[in-house]
């Protein structure tokens, strides 16, 4: 194993033992060791006692962050007329039908979330190896595929938040920088679990919430106290 470098070796000698943090406890520890030369991300990260594998378990949804991510989002749309104008006037970077299917068949991905119309879908079917795999799929569970384009790109643009577990029954998204204030970095972290919370699934038995932990892209984790950062849900 390499030599840690003096920056994350002081990080990590910072949280050693600091486990079970309330929400503000561990937001004031992580920025603390978001040192880096770039304004680093929050990162929560939940183990669900879930089994994705049964479709009885799949936890997905969506949740519009109160304060943003503090990133930017690119939005391509599958649209035609009208509702092709829709999308450009709500601010999608990419709209279009064939021409865009043909452009990222080629290999050019220059997006971040992707919206379609229902009667797009024909069209979007074709580049499901390819959107799949990077969970860029429009669906109409998380409101990707819909009639409103215009409020889609608005909430894609304004914070709003996909997630879905992972094999491992683990789900994580951004939810801000480190150069956010405390309490929006809090109030976004909150958010994020109760979506969470509220999206478990029918087939989840005992416990449901395991493990939560909150880190910086560069930075180590601290885990929370499950009960106090889930206490509005409760």
């Amino acid at each position: 194993m390499g030599k840690l470098g003096k920056r994350l070796a002081a990080a990590r000698a910072a949280v050693a033992g600091q486990n079970g943090l309330s929400v503000e406890e561990a937001v004031r520890l992580v920025k603390a060791n978001a040192t880096a030369k770039f304004d680093e991300t929050v990162e929560v990260a939940m183990n669900l006692g879930v089994d994705p594998r049964h479709a009885d378990q799949m936890v997905r949804g969506t949740v519009s962050l109160p304060n943003g991510t503090g990133k930017t989002v690119r939005v391509a749309v599958f649209a035609r007329g009208p509702k092709a104008e829709e999308a450009t006037a709500a601010g999608a970077d990419i709209v279009g039908a064939e021409d865009l299917m043909e452009t990222i068949q080629g290999g050019t991905i220059a997006f971040d979330r992707c919206i379609a119309t229902p009667d797009m879908m024909p069209i979007v079917g074709r580049l499901g190896k390819i959107l799949g795999p990077r969970n860029l799929m429009p669906n109409p569970k998380v409101g990707t595929v819909t009639m409103d384009v215009a409020q889609a790109v608005r909430d894609a643009k304004g914070g709003q938040v996909q997630f879905r577990v992972e094999k491992a029954g683990v789900v994580h998204a951004g939810i801000g920088k480190a150069s956010f204030d405390d309490a929006k970095l809090a109030e976004n972290l909150r958010a994020f679990v109760d979506a969470v919370a509220r999206a478990k699934p029918s087939g989840a038995k005992g416990t449901y919430i395991r493990q939560i932990a909150l880190s910086s892209t560069m930075g180590p984790g601290v885990t929370l106290d499950v009960g106090e950062a889930s206490a509005a849900t409760a």
